[in-house]
């Protein structure tokens, strides 16, 4: 292993630690949940500033960042959901953005062009939101005392920041799709 696969390595550490994170969230066990949690948390801004500064990106990173990412907030939003401490609503609506987004992507590729998209920064602001609020939450559940509407409004700002990035990427992807569609259709004659 050389330094350009550090970032990857960290993204590879993140995917481990989901099923202990889950297994703790399970068995109440908040307080080893809370510091992987953070530990994970804060390895996602650690693997993409190594990348970023170091010019350590690689295809294999594009990949496993996001997979990571994905792999450990749905999962903890799962399981918040099945321990009663989040309400439904809030994962059906992440759930059905990070599935527009996966299946977005995936159509774009194969019916338009090779999908190489960097996130929005509103999609970057969700992530964060999310972490932010599932460390407030975890926390919250005998580990440190938060005030109850900091909880709820962390929740709702998530809410708000997934509908908003999910609306981002259809509204720029689709007008992406929509142009090279047409560029190809009058290109053509």
């Amino acid at each position: 292993m050389n330094r350009r696969d550090i970032p990857n390595a960290i993204s590879v550490l993140r995917i481990i630690l989901v099923l202990p994170i889950v297994y703790f969230l399970l068995t109440a066990n908040f307080q080893m949940a809370l510091l992987l949690f953070v530990i994970a948390g804060a390895s996602d801004a650690l693997d993409g500033y190594l990348a970023k500064r170091f010019d350590w990106t690689s295809e294999l990173g594009s990949f496993l960042d996001p997979l990571a990412d994905k792999l450990l907030l749905v999962s903890c939003f799962l399981v918040c959901v099945a321990i009663n401490l989040i309400p439904v609503w809030l994962f059906a609506l992440i759930l059905i953005r990070d599935l527009l987004v996966a299946f977005g992507a995936l159509a774009y590729h194969f019916m338009i062009e090779p999908f190489h998209g960097e996130p929005p920064f509103s999609s970057k602001l969700n992530t964060t939101a999310q972490i932010v609020y599932l460390v407030m939450l975890i926390a919250s559940q005998g580990i440190v005392d938060i005030p109850n509407n900091w909880v709820e409004f962390t929740l709702y700002a998530v809410a708000a920041t997934t509908a908003i990035s999910g609306l981002e990427y259809i509204w720029v992807w689709g007008f992406k799709a929509w142009n090279s569609k047409n560029e190809g259709k009058y290109g053509q004659q």
